[in-house]
């Protein structure tokens, strides 16, 4: 027979505060239903149920038995009742003695819309308006669900505590309660027009800002813009994705733009000073003699507006070679010389 203090892990003069906190500390470590081993909660439930009970702990400590017996009833230890949630501290839910926790707060669920800006206001900034479905509280029944006239009632189910408890023998596991779902309130007549959900979806217009330098995909966020929270939780947010057109002008190289500048082929050959469109106007450009089709001048801080950062991308000036169709006498004679010349 096995020592119960030693069982306990406790000293014979422990007091009963130790021997309750090494009983619980055990039974939460070797409990069946937490994977431990079932023998040997027997025995830590048998030992608890001596060592606690001062008359059955001073008859053991005289005799080495309790009430003239083994301390554990020839195998058939006598245990004490107890709840899960007051050794797990509420993991089943429900709390010590399964008190009601009640709903928890929970966040809003995040919205997103997509607004479509030209190119031009992509680089520049545009403010515009974006209308986005959301939920409100419902405009007939005030947000309680409940019909008109009515209001929702304490569950009879539950109580009122949210929760229910189901015993099994040695403990009993509380968990939300079905008929009210946690909430400890049910609504006979729901509304009609929410249909007991306390909302109703409503379309709402916003006003946001698209930053100079966004892109397509761009995401601003509107905090606080998006669902409503639930039992007292924060609101969710409102994404706005941008969609940018195209330009019939640039190509877009993330802040830079790309831009193609037609060059004669004597301008190319010998040089010269061309005409280039950026966002803020047409500058002059100096095309280096010798020039190839498709060699790219960069035109420092003429691009797009950084999103981070600061400043501005560049400008790519992309040289393409014009070849006239047609050309007059004069040209092809002069044409025919250089051909004769670069032999």
């Amino acid at each position: 027979m096995s020592n119960l203090y030693d069982t306990l892990g406790v000293p014979k003069n422990a007091s009963a505060d130790e021997i309750k906190k090494a009983y619980r500390k055990l039974a939460r470590e070797h409990h069946p239903d937490s994977g431990g081993d079932e023998t040997k909660f027997k025995e830590i439930q048998g030992a608890y149920d001596v060592l606690s009970d001062s008359e059955k702990r001073t008859q053991y400590d005289q005799f080495g038995s309790a009430n003239g017996r083994a301390p554990f009833g020839g195998g058939g230890a006598q245990f004490q009742d107890f709840d899960l949630s007051d050794l797990f501290g509420g993991l089943f839910g429900g709390g010590a003695g399964g008190r009601r926790r009640g709903p928890q707060p929970e966040r809003g669920a995040d919205l997103q819309v997509e607004v479509h800006v030209s190119f031009e206001d992509s680089l520049k900034g545009v403010q515009v308006p974006v209308r986005a479905e959301v939920a409100t509280a419902c405009h007939v029944c005030g947000g309680s669900g409940a019909e008109p006239g009515t209001a929702p009632i304490v569950c009879p189910q539950c109580g009122g505590r949210g929760v229910t408890s189901d015993s099994h023998g040695l403990f009993a596991l509380s968990h939300p309660c079905a008929r009210c779902r946690g909430n400890g309130t049910v609504i006979e007549k729901p509304c009609k027009t929410c249909r007991g959900s306390a909302r109703e979806r409503v379309q709402k217009t916003f006003q946001v800002k698209i930053p100079g330098g966004a892109r397509d995909g761009t995401r601003i966020r509107l905090k606080g813009r998006g669902e409503p929270g639930r039992n007292g939780g924060p609101a969710g947010d409102l994404w706005v994705i941008t969609r940018v057109g195209d330009s019939q002008l640039y190509e877009r190289r993330g802040a830079d733009l790309v831009v193609d500048v037609p060059v004669s082929y004597t301008d190319a050959a010998l040089g010269a000073s061309v005409q280039v469109p950026t966002p803020d106007g047409p500058i002059s450009l100096k095309i280096p003699a010798g020039s190839q089709h498709g060699k790219l001048l960069k035109v420092k801080g003429r691009g797009a507006p950084k999103l981070k950062g600061g400043g501005n991308g560049d400008l790519l000036a992309r040289l393409k070679l014009v070849v006239p169709k047609k050309v007059s006498k004069q040209e092809r004679e002069l044409l025919e010389q250089l051909r004769k010349v670069s032999r």
